[in-house]
């Protein structure tokens, strides 16, 4: 058994999430603990107002929702009646045993798993410190609940996380509804990745057809910091209709995903040099922009290179799946920035075609300046042609002078 915790300060959010699964028959509430009435017998008020009639006994408390799934590899024969004692007992172990909570079974994913919202405010106004809960109580709790149920052991919990962590699927428009893909990849995605900036966002989720956007710069969504999710379809396009970052579970918003970006400033730092070797060891060899992208595919880097309509190259991100680390070229050094890295590529050979990432971009992707120091191996061995570029341009500059006179 898998247990993972999530807190938020939207009781009607993880309620809505469930509660939505139940509508499109993905979801089945199997257990109301501390209600008043039988499962069955709930409206949806009825679930909310006992969870928030508890919640306002502390009105200080921003963090009042706690959303809990205990995932199971598949094979468990789990019915629901076991469910609602796993969910109990496991409730119990963790200190919310005197809390009301809502269980649910989910059918939407690979493997069996329940959803448990609850809060963690008490009837008397005091929290439920949900510091170290899943690395201390939850982890005790969950071993205990293995022995007595006979479930997986703690030896196998490496596999289950890897399957429920597991990769999710590229997203084809009408083939999964689009909220439900457009979450299950962002939470992948945000979990998984270090990235630092909405581009950078969208060089990740573009491998699996999602988009984050932020809207036309003159727009009133860029004007208030709003953020959308699009799919795209198979040409990099917008397809079907945007859903809300704030209606999607976990409310991946700019304002939140702004939060992660300055984390993971920090945490991508020790993977910078590495891949600035690959990329010079790379470029020992004269390349082709596509050749270029096929070798450092090799090295599980991903390249995206963004064109103008003139077909001139100004962004490249660089992404190490090894890693799941992403950088603009920009933010490893001036040499690797879009006009540099450009000018180093020899022209590919006659009537073959380059593919380049369409992707679009919401705002500058280059966002730092680069460092002063910024001679590396890459700029030492391009120097000469520099120079002879310079000298051509001066060359034509006083030619054209010269036939105006």
């Amino acid at each position: 058994m898998v247990a993972k915790i999530k807190s938020g300060k939207s009781l009607i959010g993880a309620l809505n999430y469930n509660e939505n699964k139940v509508k499109k028959q993905k979801a089945v509430l199997i257990a109301a603990v501390k209600y008043f009435k039988e499962a069955k017998d709930l409206s949806f008020s009825d679930k909310l107002l006992r969870l928030t009639d508890m919640a306002a006994m502390n009105t200080r408390a921003k963090t009042n929702a706690v959303h809990i799934s205990l995932n199971f590899p598949n094979g468990e024969n789990l019915n629901d009646e076991k469910l609602g004692m796993i969910a109990g007992d496991y409730m119990l172990g963790i200190g919310f045993g005197q809390q009301p909570f809502l269980v649910y079974r989910h059918e939407d994913a690979g493997h069996p798993h329940i959803h448990i919202v609850t809060t963690n405010i008490k009837r008397d106004g005091q929290r439920i410190n949900l510091h170290y809960l899943g690395q201390n109580e939850s982890e005790r709790t969950r071993k205990a609940i293995e022995i007595s149920y006979g479930l997986a052991k703690a030896g196998d919990q490496q596999k289950q996380r890897e399957v429920i962590k597991m990769q999710p699927r590229v997203a084809e428009y009408g083939k999964a509804e689009t909220k439900r893909a457009i979450t299950n990849i962002l939470d992948y995605t945000i979990r998984t990745y270090k990235f630092t900036s909405v581009p950078e966002l969208n060089a990740v989720l573009g491998q699996f057809n999602i988009m984050a956007d932020r809207g036309a710069k003159d727009s009133r969504m860029f004007a208030h910091d709003g953020l959308v999710y699009w799919m795209l379809n198979s040409k990099g396009k917008k397809t079907g209709v945007p859903i809300k970052a704030s209606s999607i579970y976990g409310k991946p918003t700019l304002k939140a995903l702004g939060e992660k970006f300055r984390l993971n400033e920090g945490l991508r730092k020790p993977f910078k040099a590495a891949l600035i070797g690959k990329i010079d060891q790379t470029l020992k060899r004269p390349q082709t922009a596509d050749s270029f992208i096929k070798e450092m595919s090799k090295l599980n880097i991903n390249v995206i290179l963004r064109r103008n309509n003139d077909g001139r190259i100004y962004g490249v991100t660089f992404l190490d799946q090894q890693n799941k680390v992403v950088f603009n070229g920009s933010d490893l050094g001036k040499a690797y920035s879009a006009n540099l890295l450009s000018a180093h590529f020899l022209p590919d050979s006659a009537g073959v075609k380059e593919k380049f990432s369409t992707q679009a971009m919401d705002e500058p992707i280059l966002r730092h300046a680069p460092p002063a120091n910024g001679e590396t191996m890459l700029g030492a061995l391009f120097e000469a042609e520099y120079q002879d570029l310079a000298a051509l341009k001066r060359f034509k500059k006083k030619k054209r002078k010269g036939l105006k006179q």
